[in-house]
């Protein structure tokens, strides 16, 4: 259930912006448990958008981060020290025995070939997460921010953030790597009542 438990009309805007570039963004790697720093383009590049005005003013909104520092490193290069509340339900998907490894490395492992044949989405990585176990945990601690009722800045990832466009927007049916903005980017999401009325992207470039 994607609707706060209140009966009065409520607007909310909530912001979703996927975290700056990484190394393992550039070498295309599974990286989702994986604690690692944005790389210095990808620092360089938010700073670069920040200055530009390509992002929400953040003053009055509640903002929160997955808890990994990539995003923490995100909301400091574009807003500089402010404060935060980290909520790893918002974490990306854990890839286990696969993290830090790119698709060439695992191609030829029966265990990765198991994991993404068949019912992808219900399938669990070895020592890890499947898509439905990470969108489990991303939308309850999503309901809990709409439950809030408070607009809100949320600095995550590609994963989590393609798993709420998917609830909020189901009868589109895209998938989940349609769904994810570039690194760096995301959604301005206007509600009602936790009901999807307007999504926008951001920042313009």
């Amino acid at each position: 259930v994607l609707r706060p438990a209140q009966k009065a009309e409520m607007s909310q805007t909530i912001y979703l912006l996927r975290h700056g570039r990484t190394e393992a963004n550039r070498r295309r790697l599974y990286c989702g448990s994986t604690e690692l720093p944005l790389s210095p383009e990808g620092a360089a590049e938010l700073r670069r958008l920040a200055e530009r005005g390509g992002y929400p003013p953040i003053a009055g909104l509640r903002v929160i981060t997955s808890g990994l520092r990539r995003t923490a490193e995100t909301l400091l290069a574009i807003y500089g020290p402010v404060p935060f509340a980290p909520e790893p339900g918002f974490r990306e998907m854990d890839f286990g025995d696969f993290e830090g490894k790119s698709y060439e490395l695992l191609r030829d492992d029966p265990a990765y070939q198991a994991w993404i044949t068949g019912e992808n989405e219900q399938n669990r990585c070895p020592h890890g997460e499947s898509g439905a176990d990470m969108t489990r945990r991303v939308l309850a601690a999503w309901e809990r921010v709409v439950r809030d009722g408070r607009d809100g800045l949320i600095v995550t990832h590609g994963g989590p953030i393609a798993a709420i466009l998917q609830a909020l927007e189901p009868e589109r049916r895209e998938s989940r790597y349609r769904l994810q903005p570039d690194n760096g980017h995301g959604w301005r999401l206007t509600l009602q009542n936790g009901a999807l009325l307007q999504k926008a992207p951001f920042p313009e470039e």
